[in-house]
Formats: C-alpha cells, sequence, structure tokens
C-alpha cells in the first residue's frame, strides 16, 4: 500500500467544524472585498471626469485665435463636472453617498437582527452591483445630469448598508474570543484588498472608457451577491437540520420522529423530536439523553448544549448604547474613519494634482497606502491581542499618525522612494485604529458580559460603531472638497485635527485599562463556541 500523501494526511487533520470555518471565514472575506472593490471606482474616475481644464483655458485664452474652440467635452472634462466648482461637486458626489451610508447603517444593524443574514446581504449585494453599473451607463449613454449620479450614490449608499452589519455578525457566531485580534485583523484586510482591485480594474479602463470602470465591479459584487445566496452559512447551528436529516438517530417501536420548525432572526429552523407515548423529546435531548436500546452517533468533539428557557430579544438601540465603551469607540471611530475615507477618496486626485501623474499611474500609486493598511489592521489585532489593551493599541497608533500626515501634506517635495515609504506607513497607522475597532473592538461589546450571553446584539453594536463612523466618513470627503479649493495643506490640518480628538476620546478608556490590575487576556489558541438556538 503506497503512503499517503503529507498534503493529503494535512488536509486530513482538520474535522469538519473547521473546514466549515475555514470556508466561511474565507467567503465573507470575498463578499465584503467585492463591497469595496465597487466604492473605489469613484475616487479613481475623478481625475478623468476633470482633466485639466484650468490649464486649457489658460490655452485658449492665450491663443484664442488659432484654438477658438480647444475647449470641448470630448476633450476635457465630463459635464457638469467642467465647472470651476468641480471639486465642489465632486465633494457633493461622495457626500451624497456616504450620508445614505451612515443614515442607512443605524437602520441596517436593526433590521438585520429581524432577517436572515443570507437574504438580507444577497439583496444588498445585488442592489448595490445594479446601481454600480448605472453610474457607468451614465458614460454608455451620455448623461450629463448631476441629479442622476447624485440619485445613484445615495441609492448605491443606502444598500451597501447591509454587508458590513451581515459580515461581522456572520463571522462573530463562527469564531470566538481566543485570538480575535488577530483573526480578525487578517480577515479584516478585505477593505484594502478590495480597494487595491478597485484601484487597478477601474485604472485599467479610466483613460478609454470610465464606464468600464465602473460596469465590472458592479457586475463582480452581483456575481459574489448570488454565490452569497447560494452558500452563506450564518451561524454552525444552521448545519444541525442537514446533519440531524443525513444521520438520524433510530427510533424504537413505539418513538415516532416528527419534525418541528423554530428559529430566530426571521426564518425557521429544522429541528427533529422523538416522540415518546406523549412526551416529546428534541434531538438535543435525545444527545444528552439517550432511550434505552437507541444508539446516538456523536461527533468526534464534545458539544455542550445550552438551552435556554426562552429565547433572548434583539437587544434595542439604546440598549446597546449602555453597553460599556460603545459610546467612545463609536465616536473615536468618527474621526478615525473620517481621515481613513478622505484618503480613500481622494488620494488618487490628490497624487495626480500635486505629483504630476495620469490618473492609471496615480491610481497604481494610491494602492500602497491600502498594501500599508493590510499590515496596520493586522499588527494592531496581533499588539492587542497580546497586551488586552485595545484602547491603548489604538492610541498609540493615532499619536503616531499626526506626524506622518503632516509630511504628507509635502509629498510634492520628495521623490518617488520616500513617497512609498509614506504611502505603506501612513496606510498602516491610519487604517491600524479602524479596523481593529470596527472588527475585534465591535465583536468584543457585541458579546460584552453585561448582555448575560445575548449574542443577538453583535448586529446592532457593529451597526451602531460603523454607522457613526460613517458620519465622520461623510463629512471628511466633503470637508476636503471645500478645503482644497484653498489648497491642499488646508486638508491635512483637519485630518490632524481628526487624528488629535479620535486619541482624546480614548483617553477614558485608555486610563482604565492602564490602571486596571486584572485585564483579563484573551487565550492564546482558545476558542469557545457557544451553542444556542438560533
Amino acid at each position: 500500500m503506497a503512503p499517503v500523501p503529507p498534503g493529503i494526511r494535512f488536509l486530513a487533520s482538520f474535522n469538519r467544524d473547521q473546514w466549515y470555518r475555514a470556508f466561511t471565514f474565507s467567503l465573507t472575506f470575498l463578499l465584503y472585498t467585492s463591497f469595496h472593490l465597487s466604492r473605489k471606482p469613484i475616487s479613481i474616475v475623478k481625475s478623468e471626469l476633470h482633466k485639466n481644464c484650468s490649464a486649457l483655458n489658460e490655452l485658449s485664452t492665450a491663443s484664442s485665435s488659432q484654438l477658438p474652440n480647444l475647449h470641448t467635452a470630448a476633450e476635457c472634462s465630463w459635464k457638469p463636472f467642467d465647472k470651476s466648482n468641480y471639486k465642489q461637486l465632486l465633494g457633493a458626489m461622495d457626500y451624497s453617498f456616504l450620508c445614505a451610508y451612515a443614515v442607512g447603517m443605524f437602520l441596517s444593524g436593526i433590521i438585520g437582527e429581524r432577517l436572515p443574514i443570507r437574504l438580507y446581504l444577497t439583496f444588498g449585494m445585488l442592489m448595490s452591483g445594479l446601481f454600480t453599473c448605472l453610474f457607468g451607463l451614465g458614460y454608455i449613454y451620455s448623461i450629463h445630469s448631476l441629479g442622476f449620479y447624485i440619485f445613484v450614490q445615495v441609492a448605491n449608499g443606502l444598500v451597501q448598508t447591509t454587508g458590513w452589519p451581515s459580515v461581522v455578525t456572520c463571522i462573530g457566531n463562527w469564531f470566538g474570543k481566543g485570538r480575535r485580534g488577530l483573526i480578525m485583523g487578517i480577515w479584516n484586510s478585505h477593505t484594502s484588498v478590495g480597494n487595491i482591485l478597485g484601484s487597478l480594474i477601474a485604472g485599467y479602463w479610466v483613460s478609454s472608457n470610465w464606464g468600464l470602470s465602473f460596469i465590472v465591479p458592479g457586475l463582480i459584487i452581483a456575481a459574489m451577491g448570488i454565490i452569497c445566496f447560494l452558500f452563506l452559512i450564518e451561524h454552525p447551528n444552521d448545519l444541525r437540520s442537514i446533519h440531524a436529516v443525513q444521520n438520524p438517530a433510530p427510533c424504537s417501536n413505539n418513538q415516532k420522529l416528527t419534525k418541528n420548525w423554530i428559529g430566530t432572526n426571521g426564518h425557521k429552523q429544522l429541528y427533529h423530536s422523538y416522540k415518546q407515548g406523549d412526551k416529546y423529546q428534541n434531538w438535543d435531548t435525545e444527545l444528552l439523553l439517550p432511550q434505552d436500546n437507541s444508539s446516538v452517533s456523536v461527533p468526534v468533539q464534545q458539544v455542550v448544549v445550552v438551552k435556554s428557557e426562552s429565547e433572548p430579544s434583539a437587544i434595542s438601540f439604546m440598549g446597546a448604547l449602555r453597553i460599556p465603551g460603545v459610546i467612545e469607540f463609536s465616536l473615536c471611530l468618527l474621526f478615525a474613519k473620517l481621515v481613513s475615507y478622505t484618503f480613500l477618496f481622494w488620494l488618487p486626485l490628490y497624487i495626480t494634482k500635486t505629483a504630476h501623474l495620469d490618473a492609471k499611474k496615480a491610481g497604481d500609486l494610491s494602492t500602497l497606502f491600502d498594501v500599508g493598511g493590510i499590515v496596520g489592521g493586522i499588527l494592531a489585532g496581533v499588539i492587542s491581542d497580546k497586551l488586552g489593551k485595545r484602547a491603548t493599541t489604538c492610541a498609540v497608533m493615532l499619536l503616531l499618525a499626526a506626524p506622518i500626515l503632516y509630511g504628507f501634506s509635502m509629498i510634492s517635495e520628495f521623490g518617488l522612494g520616500p513617497t512609498i515609504g509614506m504611502l505603506l506607513v501612513c496606510g498602516g497607522l491610519v487604517n491600524g485604529p479602524y479596523a481593529l475597532i470596527t472588527t475585534a473592538v465591535a465583536a468584543d461589546l457585541g458579546t460584552h458580559k453585561s448582555l448575560k450571553g445575548n449574542a443577538r446584539a453583535l448586529s446592532t453594536v457593529t451597526a451602531i460603531i460603523d454607522g457613526t463612523g460613517s458620519v465622520g466618513a461623510a463629512i471628511g470627503p466633503l470637508l476636503a472638497g471645500v478645503l482644497s479649493s484653498q489648497g491642499w495643506d488646508q486638508v491635512f490640518y483637519m485630518l490632524m485635527a481628526a487624528d488629535f480628538l479620535a486619541l482624546l476620546l480614548l483617553l477614558r478608556l485608555v486610563t482604565k485599562e492602564l490602571t486596571s490590575g486584572n485585564v483579563v487576556k484573551p487565550r492564546s489558541g482558545s476558542t469557545t463556541v457557544e451553542m444556542k438556538e438560533h
């Protein structure tokens, strides 16, 4: 008999639950990657919507007799962004998307707690694909109405709120608190991966046909929505009905196998019950207390099923706000996300104007900021796991980000090498706290001990934290559009002020962490999965 290959032996070392967990990790990663992939094109296309019209105006004035019709829509900007207030118009498009996203996020978490997450997320992804494609169709059909683009941005902002609460709730259901910072730090790199892919895809077509810069990402997120519908498993307990049907326990002559449809989160779930005389006994009880003359197949992993007398109700908005730390981290994220999203929407245009690069090269260079964000998010998770101090980790990174932001304002004076280094470092320090708060911190607070085991608060807490952060995400690009007309230095002063305010809002939690003598650190390698009715 030939020996088993080492690769197969390695794969066989994982049990079924570990494979499902890895599959859910990868699938939710790809799903939210597609969300950010579809948001990025607008920042790449901005430099094409307004294409150096000021230089063409000067040339036209100097040579009006020779070039009377040089400044045309075909050779310059895309109407209505050909006016002198183009920065305000582009900022208004960003603001319309992000404002709708911020408002919708507060409602999305509450709705998500009461609907099947798989269906809710699928609907949001399909609609997001539709509206992203609609923006690109504006180029195909030569639509020059500002109202059209504003409407598409608002609608897209609303439907994209289905994404974050859904995927965070799903990943929180599958992974316990052990190494949560590391796991979610790696998982949260989908944000930067999506931005990078979105930049590369949009940059490929931006100069020849910028409509495809939106249509292709729109088709990708819609396709991922179909994959979500077919394969997403919201909770480990959702698999119990499948395994119960495939491996039913034998029934004696006086036992009858029946089906009970119960469940939460807006969907029903199948459980098996055994009837002996007038007494019903459900599948979980059968596993723990088997009847005589019956054999029960018990999984390899020991699982203790804890059933409460009544299903915990979804937490209210005010109830979520009363969880210790939710308000402080939410307000901190407001300013941290303001900085991050200003870079997301304005960095390619800033590089184009200051480093004098074309739209494609500026878009490619801006991806280094997201590469740094991947490293920063993972590093923040590892450090916070090791120290057991989430707020302190965020505060240190925010403190170090301030001088880097100041140096970024002088990017035009640097060569290519220092610019690349600054993009990487700035991306790590800016996105590190943002990634940690929206993932590990949100999951910690959504399963806080004050909830007494009510796991149904995770989606609402996540929506409150990210919804508050999205207010900053809406304000930042809008302010950048206004302040950039007075010089890019004003934009970076605003970003440094926001960074400082985010740091101030964490001081109480940092002090509490540093003065607490009995901080409980997550144990390395420990994973606690609480099996509840879901």
